[in-house]
C-alpha cells in the first residue's frame, strides 16, 4: 500500500507559548502513533495558525489515526478550531528526487 500524507491546519486562540507548552505535552502520544513514519509541526504565531504534516505508512494508518482518541482530544481543545485536515497522495519519484524523506523510518521513541 502507497504511503499518505495528511496536512492538518487550524487557529489557536491562546498565547503561542501556551500552544507550544500543550503540543510538547502531547508529543509523546503523537510519537506513539501507529504508522505514523514522522509529524512535523508547524506554526505561524502572526496569524496564530497552526498545524502538522504527517507521513503515514499507509491509509489504514492514517484513517486509524484520524478515528482515535488522540484526535478526538485535540479536536475537542477548546483554544484551537477552524480545522482543516487534507489526505494527500505522494508523488514517490518526484518527491525522492527531492530528498524528501520517505523511507521507512519510524518516529523515535523516548524510554
Amino acid at each position: 500500500m502507497p504511503q499518505k500524507m495528511l496536512v492538518t491546519n487550524y487557529h489557536y486562540s491562546c498565547s503561542t507559548e501556551e500552544l507550544e507548552a500543550t503540543l510538547a505535552g502531547l508529543a509523546p502520544e503523537f510519537a506513539q502513533v501507529p504508522g505514523c513514519l514522522w509529524k512535523i509541526t508547524i506554526v505561524d504565531a502572526e496569524q496564530h495558525e497552526a498545524g502538522g504534516i504527517y507521513l503515514f505508512r499507509d491509509e489504514a494508518s492514517l484513517d486509524a489515526f484520524k478515528a482515535s482518541p488522540l484526535v478526538g482530544q485535540v479536536l475537542s481543545h477548546p483554544a484551537l478550531s477552524n480545522f482543516d485536515l487534507k489526505t494527500r497522495d505522494i508523488l514517490r519519484e518526484i518527491s525522492e528526487a527531492t530528498r524528501a524523506p520517505l523511507g521507512e523510518t519510524v518516529m523515535a521513541h523516548s524510554a
